[in-house]
């Protein structure tokens, strides 16, 4: 079908992903052929971002031949995070300002306006934006030719470097947040400045959506270390009052699995937990679109 070519051709965008994910959906086929077969793609949240936002200040035409763009990832789980933050805040969604916040061993953060993302922080590749488990995050671009130059390592070591040897595994040893936030409990310097910078990443993009955004309603945390760590969340918005992003501390650290508000009564933002649900999101835009082909 031309939807599985479009995939086969966009493979080197995505080589890790795409064959096998063509691979799979030729094989439900060829079990399943007389029903409906969806691609959803994790990027599709992301399209209706701004021309400003997505576009790479490098020539049109390198950028028009090599698809370079800012792409974007996580969309399902941003998708389905700031709608039930929409839902849980209320009112007219047109005019609800909202920042995302997928915090895991990849982590990524979308600024979302009247329902449709405006910006992310992951880009052509999974590789910029906040300090991950094993990915550097926004880095220098200079820094790979002067590896390669200066260090004699081949644009594969560089890649490895950035994005299995680095964030998290990089400053601390350790890739497991838990883990680094326990050695920071210890007295090790280089998972406190580890914790630092991770911080320090997501405080940044924070300020800069909330400016894009012209305001804030509700910052949501969502992912493996946003669901779960009291600790990091409490990281993520410090020094964040001028914002209006509190969060009350007996909120914060009550265990609970379901969505919820966790900044303190009258805030002008809601500080929100909601558990994602990729599944359940690719289901719904999956049944969207055969209710639509119909």
């Amino acid at each position: 079908s031309e939807v599985l070519s479009d995939i086969d051709t966009l493979s080197a965008l995505a080589p890790l992903h795409n064959p096998a994910n063509v691979a799979g959906i030729r094989a439900a086929q060829s079990a399943l052929p007389d029903i409906p077969h969806v691609a959803v793609f994790d990027t599709a949240f992301h399209h209706a971002m701004p021309q400003e936002a997505s576009t790479y200040a490098i020539p049109a035409a390198v950028r028009h031949e090599y698809g370079l763009r800012k792409y974007g990832f996580h969309g399902s789980s941003h998708s389905y995070v700031s709608r039930t933050a929409s839902t849980m805040l209320g009112g007219d969604i047109a005019s609800q300002r909202i920042i995302t916040l997928h915090l895991g061993n990849g982590s990524s953060v979308a600024a979302i306006r009247g329902g449709q993302c405006i910006d992310t922080s992951m880009g052509f590749t999974p590789l910029p934006g906040l300090v991950m488990g094993t990915r550097s995050g926004d880095i220098d671009p200079a820094v790979v030719p002067y590896l390669v130059r200066n260090a004699g390592m081949t644009s594969e070591e560089v890649d490895s470097l950035l994005n299995s040897e680095s964030g998290l595994l990089g400053l601390a040893g350790s890739s497991d947040f838990r883990d680094v936030l326990s050695a920071a409990e210890a007295g090790s310097k280089e998972a406190s400045l580890a914790l630092g910078v991770w911080a320090w990443r997501i405080r940044h993009y924070i300020g800069a959506y909330a400016a894009l955004l012209g305001g804030l309603d509700a910052l949501v945390f969502t992912g493996g270390i946003g669901e779960n760590s009291a600790d990091a969340r409490v990281r993520c918005v410090e020094g964040l009052e001028f914002l209006g992003v509190e969060i009350d501390n007996h909120l914060n650290r009550r265990d609970a699995s379901l969505s919820r508000i966790i900044s303190p009564s009258g805030s002008s933002v809601a500080v929100m937990v909601i558990p994602t649900n990729e599944e359940l999101e690719i289901a719904l835009q999956t049944a969207d679109v055969v209710r639509r082909a119909r």
